[in-house]
């Protein structure tokens, strides 16, 4: 719940010195239904508009005003929530079909692709932490590679 760009806004407003907040869409101004229209409510108060990059303009202090926020923060909600049961759904078939979801054992693209450069650089006798850095890669990935190598030369 803490966005520090939404924060400051909402300071902006609450000292008046705004009188409207243009957002790309209305729902994306709020976490959450509730969340959106505590502060739309908030914002009305304090007399500032909310207005969308459609042109639709949200006077807050009208009961035209306050429906119209609350549909689309409603349909927002819904469009959200069907969102994330599709992608539910999707993995649960995936899964069903056999399908094995995530990286896989044995996968290790950024160790693989530095590998060679790594096992190199130790045999020259340079530090962990010097190879990292110039390959802009963690102290650890290199501590990984080198343990792997020692396993199976």
């Amino acid at each position: 719940m803490s966005r520090a760009a939404r924060n400051r806004i909402m300071k902006l407003a609450q000292a008046h010195q705004i009188d409207a907040i243009l957002v790309t869409e209305l729902s994306r101004w709020g976490r959450s239904t509730q969340d959106l229209l505590g502060t739309l409510d908030q914002l009305a108060g304090w007399k500032v508009s909310v207005v969308a990059m459609s042109g639709m303009t949200f006077e807050l202090d009208t009961p035209h005003g306050r429906m119209m926020a609350t549909m689309l923060a409603g349909i927002a909600q819904f469009e959200r929530d069907m969102l994330s049961e599709r992608v539910k759904s999707g993995l649960a078939a995936a899964r069903a079909r056999g399908k094995k979801l995530g990286r896989q054992p044995g996968q290790r693209p950024v160790s693989d692709k530095f590998a060679p450069k790594v096992i190199r650089a130790v045999s020259e006798g340079r530090s962990y932490r010097w190879i990292a850095r110039d390959l802009g890669i963690s102290k650890n990935t290199v501590l990984n590679i080198m343990k792997r190598h020692r396993e199976n030369p």
